[in-house]
């Protein structure tokens, strides 16, 4: 029998957060400096569950000294650790050394300063109803689904709790409120999701805007 969600998430729930920041990214951290995936996940947590990171610190450490052996394997009562790129015998270190980083970025303060998002985990874990409204409104079959952008956008708000439509307009503000140019704005949509360009005339970060106007007004 597979493992329970409550189970999986009071073992291995921040281990998976911490690991999954990683994903498209370097396993490069050494024990002198973290890696940029690793001060993605920590930037954000500080600032959002700073009481998680002792957690992760904890799975992390314990999942190294006691990886699944052969019956939980067998019964697929286990954590399976993402594809990072780490050499299979190389990860329960890696793992030990991330634990320590944790560790001193707990005792000694070590935050990392705010910043943009600096990876595809660290864009959702901020942005994550933005991420909602982009990738499951505005993929490449929009144009299958809706006559125009402002139908999607209206779209999402008559199907969308208006608690989260609300989420969403703050989550466009803190966007907008980035020190971004126009480049970056279409980095930053096509890393949360959307697979199409805005509208004429508008630019990224104009549609945005109107984005947020008027689903505020809604």
């Amino acid at each position: 029998m597979t493992m329970k969600p409550l189970e999986h998430d009071r073992r291995y729930g921040e281990l998976d957060q911490v690991v999954r920041a990683y994903l498209g990214q370097r396993a490069d951290d050494t024990p002198e400096q973290r890696s940029r995936a690793l001060d993605a996940y920590l930037r954000h947590t500080w600032h959002t569950r700073p009481w998680a990171i002792a957690e992760a610190e904890r799975q992390l450490r314990e999942y190294s000294r006691n990886p699944p052996g052969r019956l939980r394997h067998e019964l697929g009562e286990f954590y399976s650790v993402p594809d990072t790129g780490m050499p299979q015998a190389a990860i329960q270190d890696w793992l030990m050394l991330l634990a320590d980083h944790l560790k001193r970025s707990i005792e000694e303060g070590e935050v990392p300063p705010p910043s943009t998002p600096q990876t595809h985990w660290e864009w959702h874990a901020r942005f994550p109803e933005t991420a909602q409204l982009l990738g499951g409104w505005f993929s490449q079959d929009v144009v299958d689904e809706f006559p125009d952008h402002d139908a999607a956008v209206a779209d999402y708000a008559a199907t969308t709790d208006p608690q989260l439509v609300a989420r969403l307009v703050g989550e466009i503000q803190e966007l907008l409120a980035l020190p971004l140019d126009e480049a970056d704005y279409a980095l930053a949509t096509a890393e949360l999701g959307m697979e199409v360009g805005p509208p004429e005339p508008f630019s990224y970060g104009a549609w945005l805007q109107s984005v947020a106007l008027t689903l505020s007004n809604t």
